[in-house]
């Protein structure tokens, strides 16, 4: 009897062992997405406060391009005011993305604007932010994929859920993103 107690006992342990190292898995991917988004925020938030200093800039030179500098403002905006919602704050930088494009497109048509070194810097700058909201976007959607995954897969699949965890959004591009531009000669 006490032998079947022990081993009894010892299976007992091995689970709830199993069950434990399946938790902490879970809150590590959980953890580690949560940090990865922290640094796509980071990001969005120097973009966001470079962004009066090039609004400014362009305004002198490109004042009639009014609906252009508005949707900037917009955007800008939006950034602010989605706070801590992932949701929102991709929405908002994905309208951010956009609406630099047109900003960077219509200083193409006032070649004293390109000249203007403030504008080189803050465009060189903007464009190296975009750069690491990239890497950060990549690097938020591998987390947010093995996360997902990790619940998906059995045994882990049985025990997600009852520990609180559900599936992570992805951070996507907007639709207007994924087209490939026209280019006309």
């Amino acid at each position: 009897m006490g032998i079947a107690l022990i081993a009894v006992a010892a299976v007992l342990l091995v689970v709830v062992l199993f069950i434990i190292g399946i938790y902490n898995r879970l809150v590590t991917l959980r953890v580690r997405c949560s940090e990865a988004w922290a640094q796509i925020d980071v990001q969005l938030k120097k973009r966001t406060d470079m962004i009066p200093n090039l609004v400014e800039t362009v305004k002198g030179y490109a004042a009639h391009e009014k609906s252009v500098l508005e949707n900037v403002a917009k955007a800008r905006a939006m950034m602010q005011e989605a706070g801590a919602d992932p949701a929102k704050e991709m929405a908002a930088s994905n309208m951010m993305t956009s609406t630099l494009k047109s900003l960077f497109a219509v200083a193409e048509n006032y070649p004293e604007l390109k000249a203007n070194e403030n504008f080189k810097m803050l465009q060189t700058e903007i464009a190296g932010i975009e750069d690491k909201i990239g890497y950060a976007r990549q690097f938020y959607n591998e987390c947010v994929m093995n996360y997902n995954e990790y619940q998906q897969v059995f045994p882990p699949s049985m025990f997600a859920s009852m520990f609180g965890h559900s599936k992570a959004a992805f951070f996507e591009a907007e639709e207007a993103d994924r087209k490939a531009p026209q280019v006309k000669f």
